[in-house]
């Protein structure tokens, strides 16, 4: 039973025409690059977490104290809010500018309001907590002279990953050069 579906050789059996993937449309926001394992290990961490939760509200209802189920739930969803949104927090790219997403805050910087992209040697923040180390940073330099720091080699996307971190500055760098131009 043959399963072309399975097969790599399909798609180009198949592509006569040159149509653009979903992948390609470049007016949606995605993040050139791959969530970290620290930032996915601590999302699952934080679902687990919240499974037990959940699961204390329902054995909570069924013992009768609705109001005990109630808080449960809450804190179920809130703690399943806070994973959804450490998951995606980076730096997001499209055709309009670049993104960057914080826990707390988002900010979109059209590519026209920009000058330069780079990367330089700094102390960054590990982990996102107080202690900072030397390392890299991809730094996006707007009109005004501002800098608004895009990603850091020890963060949590890129901690122990530097061939990772540069093939993202790579490709951001590249979509800054081909959009800030035109």
């Amino acid at each position: 039973m043959p399963l072309p579906f399975l097969t790599a050789d399909r798609a180009f059996d198949t592509q006569a025409d040159d149509v653009a993937l979903p992948f390609d449309d470049h007016d949606r926001w995605r993040r050139p690059y791959r969530p970290g394992p620290w930032r996915v290990g601590a999302a699952a961490l934080l679902l687990l977490f919240a499974s037990f939760v959940l699961i204390a509200g329902m054995i909570t209802a069924f013992a009768g104290a609705l109001a005990g189920a109630a808080g449960c739930m809450g804190l179920g969803a809130v703690v399943i809010v806070a994973a959804m949104r450490l998951l995606r927090m980076g730096t997001w790219v499209s055709r309009h500018g670049v993104r960057r997403v914080a826990f707390f805050s988002t900010t979109t910087v059209p590519w026209h309001r920009t000058t330069a992209l780079r990367t330089v040697q700094q102390p960054v923040r590990w982990l996102v907590m107080p202690r900072t180390v030397q390392g890299q940073a991809l730094l996006l330099v707007l009109q005004g002279g501002e800098q608004l720091p895009l990603l850091t080699d020890h963060d949590g996307d890129f901690l122990s990953r530097l061939e990772a971190f540069d093939r993202a500055t790579d490709s951001i760098e590249a979509w800054g050069a081909e959009y800030r131009a035109g």
